[in-house]
């Protein structure tokens, strides 16, 4: 216990701190060693593990896809087998992020399959099963995300978020080793699989912890093999696969004059038409050869020289800078990932609100609720006409309506749909004779507006930034990348400063990036910290330099409490497998227990844990009963290990060489 310290009863704290959490735990905490040595060693890390394939799941908002090689063949990269269900024609695309649990929430289907059997569900039957969609934005904007965070499912009841996502990926697991037995022919065993899940740069961590739980929760990987599941950004394996792009692979928006004699605003939308009729011809084959060798567009790269990648996806887009390091073409991580939740879905709400605009609020959440598979229905539709949307668009776009909506629209206002679109004082929507909304393309292009300005306003202050001049590409990948719309913003706002190159396959270059990352972790070599992380200790206490509400004496000597001592500031560059070692001292000899917490914050400089913002983020408890140091002082080596996606930390006794580990966890509050 800890005595009570008669010196700062009487003293009049800061009103604006947040009261002492070492003072509160009464645990008596540790001490840096004097002097602290700190030790930055990267270690080599093992890049060539023992697992027979790679497979990557590409979690998407609004579609999902998985993809895998085979250790021994890396330069065949597998997209998984058609679905069931879906578009005609279309072989190898990935699948709605749409999931499907019966009335009593057991897990029915997932992607097409769950979308189609929704669909013909009775009314009456439909309100009663969980069917969610485009639910992995709740990663990003619940701001408390914890392991109970809930989710919505169309007929407004609640689900646990962490049971959706297991389900989603309990399904890919399925869906993989089905496929990989049957190319092996034999039960193919998941021990013999690494997995790759792919995220958002720019989500927090928290969000990225959460993806491994629900890992943990849907079998797909044990706890007590981490290792077996890696976490990859998806600017970060978009970059990855583009080292590897050939020029016949790929749209070069840069170029003053294409081969086809074009000029660059010309490319935008020709260049992709010739780029989707490139990919539908190779649909068939759902193998995709990467030669290894450095694509001819990565040779022009020069030592030191910067790239962007955009990742433009359902959800987010992430903005992610990226420098070479040759000679092995390794990537370094120039400036943390910015963007936010500007992706394609910002469109559809935009369609929502207009649809709000003319039939009224009241209207459009009664029939979500009475209608939801009626109401996906009208998304679908809307979804084939915003992909047809495009700057130089003519004629005008029709988007179907459901009887459903024509005839609940009429029994609950008691008028019809062409009536108040006559009555609304939108003259750019039409009502057509065929039961269709007719859009005329300005009033389509206004939809895509906020969402568009939004990711060109980002672009324009990343490219303010000093350390991101000189760029010489701008990769524009994920599924919103297609749009001619967005790609003529982003070429306008370039004005030349630099190309930008789309490739072909642009929904499937984040997939295939992840298998390659999954092959060799180790090629990306140095990234930002998101975050300041450091432990909470104990120090002396400086007259005038430290605040006396801090003040603790303990057996007759002044401490200063809640001092956070920085293994690593946010921002700063790490290299992969670089560890900070420090060494401490238990502040009272006769300590039969060791603890050390962890902290981390979104600020660069943090003087103390009590500091608004600051986090505990984990624990180390070290047991040290029964063992007698010969040292004078029990030095306790912590060990924090930095440069991958996500952080380990460990404690020694370097007496008896105990250690423990600590999994850093952001979930809990």
């Amino acid at each position: 216990m800890t005595e009570k310290d008669p010196v700062t009863d009487n003293i009049r704290t800061d009103p604006m701190a947040n009261p002492s959490p070492a003072k509160s735990t009464g645990d008596p905490g540790i001490t840096p060693l004097s002097p602290s040595h700190t030790q930055n060693e990267a270690d080599q890390v093992d890049s060539t593990p023992s697992f027979v394939v790679v497979v990557a799941i590409d979690f998407g908002t609004t579609s999902s896809g998985y993809a895998y090689a085979f250790t021994k063949e890396p330069e065949c990269i597998h997209t998984m087998r058609r679905w069931e269900g879906g578009d005609p024609g279309v072989s190898n695309q990935k699948t709605p992020t749409t999931i499907l649990l019966t009335p009593d929430r057991k897990f029915h289907s997932f992607g097409y399959a769950a979308r189609d059997f929704y669909h013909d569900l009775d009314p009456s039957e439909s309100k009663h099963w969980l069917y969610l969609e485009k639910f992995k934005m709740k990663l990003h904007t619940t701001a408390n995300l914890s392991i109970d965070t809930d989710l919505h499912a169309a007929n407004g009841k609640r689900v646990k978020a962490l049971d959706i996502f297991a389900y989603a990926l309990a399904f890919f697991k399925e869906q993989a080793l089905k496929e990989l037995s049957d190319q092996t022919g034999g039960d193919f065993d998941n021990n013999d699989v690494r997995w790759v899940i792919t995220v958002p740069a720019i989500w927090k961590m928290p969000a990225k912890q959460f993806m491994r739980e629900a890992a943990y929760k849907s079998g797909l990987v044990c706890r007590e093999n981490p290792e077996q599941l890696i976490i990859a950004l998806e600017p970060e394996a978009a970059s990855i696969y583009c080292r590897k792009l050939r020029l016949h692979q790929m749209v070069d928006l840069g170029t003053p004059t294409n081969q086809n004699g074009l000029s660059p605003t010309d490319n935008v939308g020709s260049g992709m038409n010739q780029a989707k009729e490139h990919v539908r011809r190779n649909r068939q084959s759902r193998t995709f050869l990467v030669e290894n060798v450095v694509g001819e567009l990565w040779s022009e790269l020069e030592e030191g020289d910067r790239y962007v990648v955009v990742d433009c996806g359902g959800g987010t887009v992430d903005l992610t800078v990226h420098q070479i390091r040759l000679p092995e073409g390794h990537l370094k991580e120039l400036y943390k990932a910015s963007g936010g939740p500007y992706g394609s879905i910002g469109i559809d709400y935009e369609f929502e609100k207009l649809l709000c605009r003319i039939f009224g609020q009241d209207f459009i959440d009664q029939f979500k609720i009475k209608r939801p598979a009626a109401w996906v229905d009208l998304m679908i539709a809307f979804e084939s006409r915003k992909r047809a949307a495009a700057p130089d668009r003519s004629n005008p776009l029709n988007i179907n309506l459901p009887f459903s909506f024509i005839d609940y629209y009429k029994k609950f206002r008691g008028h019809s749909v062409e009536h108040a679109l006559r009555k609304s004082n939108v003259d750019f929507v039409k009502w057509s004779s065929q039961g269709m909304l007719r859009m005329n393309p300005d009033a389509m292009n206004s939809l895509f507006k906020a969402t568009i300005d939004h990711i060109i306003q980002h672009l324009n202050e990343l490219f303010d930034k000093p350390e991101v001049n000189n760029i010489k590409f701008l990769f524009l990948v994920g599924g919103f990348a297609e749009s001619p719309l967005l790609q003529h913003a982003v070429h306008n706002m370039l004005q030349g400063r630099s190309r930008i190159i789309i490739p072909h396959d642009v929904g499937l270059t984040i997939l295939k990036g992840a298998v390659l990352f999954g092959l060799d972790p180790s090629v990306i070599k140095v990234r930002r910290s998101p975050l300041t992380y450091g432990v909470g200790v104990l120090n002396r206490f400086v007259e005038g330099k430290h605040p006396l509400e801090k003040l603790l004496v303990k057996d007759g000597t002044r401490w200063c409490t809640d001092v956070f001592d920085t293994f690593i500031a946010a921002d700063q560059s790490v290299a992969l497998g670089e560890s900070v070692k420090r060494s401490y001292t238990p502040a009272k000899p006769s300590q039969q227990v060791i603890v050390i917490h962890v902290y981390c914050s979104e600020k660069e400089g943090v003087a103390f844990i009590s500091e608004p913002g600051v986090r505990k983020c984990g624990t180390l408890r070290l047991d040290v009963s029964g063992t007698e140091s010969a040292a004078p002082r029990r030095e306790i080596q912590t060990l924090m290990q930095f440069g991958d996606t996500e952080i380990r930390a460990m404690a020694m006794d370097v007496s008896t060489g105990r250690t423990v580990k600590a999994s850093i966890d952001f979930l809990s509050h």
